[in-house]
Formats: C-alpha cells, structure tokens, sequence
C-alpha cells in the first residue's frame, strides 16, 4: 500500500472520529446527558460494528473454504 493511500485513509478516519464526537457533544449538551454518557455511543457503535463483521464472516458460504474437505 502507498504512503499516499495510507495517509488518506488514517486522515479520513481521524476526521470521521472528530465529527462523531462533536456531533455527540452537542447532542449530549443539547438534551442535558451526564458525559459520561458520550463514551457509550462510541463503544455502541463499535460494538454494532464487530457483530455485523462477525455475522458476515459467519453467514458467507464463500469464507468456509475448507468446510467440503475430508479430512
């Protein structure tokens, strides 16, 4: 992978965390939410995140490559 590529992608990243978290601040400001309310979004979509990668990996019929195998 190039610099290049990989720069990109870690600004991209870097700026989606920003604006989630400005975004929640202001949500959590808004309606009066206890901060330590806003580390459960993050840690929500995380986790929202993981069981639909798990589900995919285990839902795909093309990632049990050794399923038809005798053994």
């Amino acid at each position: 992978m190039k610099l290049e590529t990989l720069v990109l992608i870690l600004v991209c990243v870097i700026a989606g965390m920003v604006a989630t978290f400005w975004l929640t601040a202001m949500l959590l400001a808004a309606f009066q939410v206890p901060f330590a309310a806003l580390a459960l979004l993050p840690a929500a979509l995380v986790g929202y995140i993981l069981y639909r990668v798990v589900a995919e990996r285990v839902g795909n019929a093309e990632e049990d490559h050794y399923d038809g195998m005798n053994h």
